[in-house]
């Protein structure tokens, strides 16, 4: 397997800038962010910075969100808010030049909260940014979330996910399988990897329950990596768990 850390999640006692270095101190040589600024365009010398850091680091980003509101205070995406596609639209030229440029090819969009979504205006956005991330040979991927901790987003199962991407009907358009959320919802992840992971443009991971490092709560860890390979999944592996105080990756060791 192979493994990145997100910085949106995991360093996060750290500034923004200092977590690429800090992931590399850990042993990884790659990252993934949520989006990372306040503004769908911030702007070139905030850009920059972030570049640079990356680039200083000698890590590769992997995985990028669009813009998806403010996440914490609970906005989950823009794509099928109608009050929200004008700012997704404007970040998305802005988010795949950064990702061109640190060569990520993988960028996350979320739906948004409802009530009030519209479908068609998420397939016509998704198309949107499909276009454009094949501009960089990226892929756009479409990810499920858990009703217990997000009870406005629509999109909580892999079937659900896969209804949305076969109507978007792009081939630079996956699945994200987030299995913490998947698994909280009680899908049979082992199951899905096996029927379904030539559809993942992505994995993200915690453990269910209290989303922390794998082994803490009661996933079959084991058993999913090694149904991962088996499947042929060559992708990264997102760490995407929550972890305060040293010892974070020491499962890696076990």
């Amino acid at each position: 397997m192979r493994y990145d850390v997100n910085l949106s999640i995991l360093f996060t006692d750290l500034p923004l800038l200092e977590r690429p270095a800090a992931a590399a101190k850990a042993g990884f040589d790659a990252v993934e962010l949520w989006w990372p600024f306040g503004t769908p365009d911030p702007g070139g010398a905030e850009l920059a910075a972030l570049r640079e850091a990356i680039e200083d680091a000698g890590v590769r980003l992997v995985g990028l969100n669009f813009d998806a509101g403010d996440m914490a205070a609970g906005e989950r995406g823009l794509l099928a808010r109608p009050d929200g596609s004008a700012r997704f639209q404007a970040n998305i030229d802005v988010a795949v030049q950064l990702a061109g440029e640190l060569g990520c090819g993988v960028l996350n969009a979320l739906y948004g909260n409802g009530p009030g979504t519209d479908r068609d205006l998420a397939v016509a956005n998704l198309r949107r940014a499909a276009d454009a991330a094949a501009g960089i040979g990226a892929t756009v991927v479409v990810e499920a979330l858990n009703s217990h901790e997000n009870p406005h987003y629509p999109i909580t199962s892999a079937g659900a996910a896969f209804e949305l991407i076969d109507q978007v009907d792009r081939e630079n358009v996956a699945f994200l399988a987030d299995l913490y959320h998947l698994h909280r919802m009680g899908e049979n992840v082992l199951a899905l990897i096996d029927r379904h992971a030539a559809r993942f443009g992505h994995v993200q991971i915690a453990d269910d329950p209290g989303r922390g490092w794998p082994g803490s709560g009661r996933m079959p860890y084991a058993e999913i990596f090694a149904r991962l390979e088996a499947a042929g999944y060559t992708g990264h592996v997102g760490l995407e768990y929550r972890h305060e105080g040293p010892g974070a990756f020491e499962w890696r060791q076990r």
